[in-house]
């Protein structure tokens, strides 16, 4: 009996002494994963700053690049003789074509009369035509310089930095639902644009934009090259941009549709050579837009680009910047990572 009770206690101390053993084991192994854990937690806050930081440096290097790939395009244009003087000529005689142009309908469509101004005394010219006051006071209208043939025509496509126009179509005169105060709707225009995706708004797409014979109204069309077979389709250009900002993102539908920009309908250049088509003079609501060319542009061979283009709902560049500096706030303000630092702070 007392031979088995010695066994017993023997078994007893070696079971206690494994298990000690085991405990052993298992708090190094908690040790080194919660040793692990900080370390990791620490590591992925600092890449999300690095992220951060890489993302707002390629907006930066991409705008940089945008604006030299516009420089050296300016550089190299499509002149006869290939040459810069080729080029000069080329864009000298486009603003001499449009200045000429806007005098010559200016002359033959307006019906002018002399008065005499009771503030300054001065005799000057007043005219009947009707000027449109959508504009800002004291903006300017802006064109800028495109190639044309030897006849005065535009070359088609007309590239303006995002926008392309392959078509300016033809204006209706007999439907009133084909005009509105401030802007025409030639039926066959067609541009393209680069913007958001709608499988990734970070990368771009690029959209195409046409204005059909939709019967009474025109019908308005912005197709995807990544989706053909879903037209973004609508009875107005805002319709047609506020459905396309809704389908990238419901944040986006916080922005303000800007159809007419995004198609191209209001850049100065383009509306300035809608304006000039034929039919423009028996539109009964369209109201006459004055443009000039700037002279600085001549000397420089440089044209402004209008800030509506710049504005996020039509601009990729715009809209990634946004999107990169909310990421950034959310990275920077998000308390999740530091709980997780002060968890285990505690437990260290």
């Amino acid at each position: 009996m007392a031979g088995y009770k010695n066994c017993y206690e023997y078994n007893k101390s070696n079971n206690d002494e494994s298990e000690i053993e085991e405990n052993l084991i298992y708090k190094k192994k908690y040790k080194k994963l919660k040793r692990l854990v900080k370390n990791l937690v620490f590591e992925n806050a600092a890449l999300c700053d690095q992220v951060a930081q890489t993302q707002e440096n390629l907006v930066i290097v991409k705008e940089e690049r945008l604006y030299l790939v516009k420089k050296l395009s300016q550089y190299q244009g499509e002149p006869s003789d290939g040459s810069p003087i080729g080029n000069k000529i080329i864009n000298n005689n486009l603003n001499l074509s449009l200045m000429a142009c806007d005098n010559g309908t200016a002359k033959k469509n307006n019906k002018k009369r002399n008065f005499i101004d009771s503030t300054s005394g001065e005799i000057g010219v007043k005219s009947k035509t009707k000027i449109s006051t959508s504009g800002k006071a004291g903006s300017k209208r802006v064109v800028q310089l495109i190639p044309l043939d030897i006849n005065g025509r535009p070359l088609f496509p007309i590239s303006l930095g995002d926008l392309t126009v392959y078509s300016l179509g033809e204006v209706v005169v007999d439907r009133i639902g084909y005009h509105t105060d401030d802007y025409i709707y030639p039926v066959g225009f067609c541009s393209t644009r680069l913007y958001a995706s709608l499988k990734d708004i970070q990368s771009q797409c690029l959209y195409t934009c046409k204005i059909l014979d939709g019967g009474p109204k025109p019908r308005f069309e912005i197709v995807s090259d990544t989706d053909l077979d879903q037209p973004l389709v609508g009875s107005s250009p805002d319709e047609c941009h506020s459905r396309l900002l809704q389908a990238l993102s419901p944040l986006l539908s916080n922005l303000s549709p800007k159809g007419a920009s995004f198609f191209g309908i209001s850049h100065p250049t383009i509306q300035n050579l809608i304006q000039s088509s034929p039919g423009t003079r028996k539109l009964p609501l369209y109201k006459t837009q004055k443009f000039e060319v700037n002279k600085n542009s001549i000397e420089n061979g440089s044209s402004p680009i209008p800030e509506e283009e710049l504005d996020p709902s039509i601009n990729f560049t715009s809209l990634h910047r946004s999107f990169v500096l909310n990421n950034y706030n959310s990275i920077k303000e998000e308390p999740i990572d530091h709980h997780d630092i002060r968890a285990l702070k505690d437990l260290s």
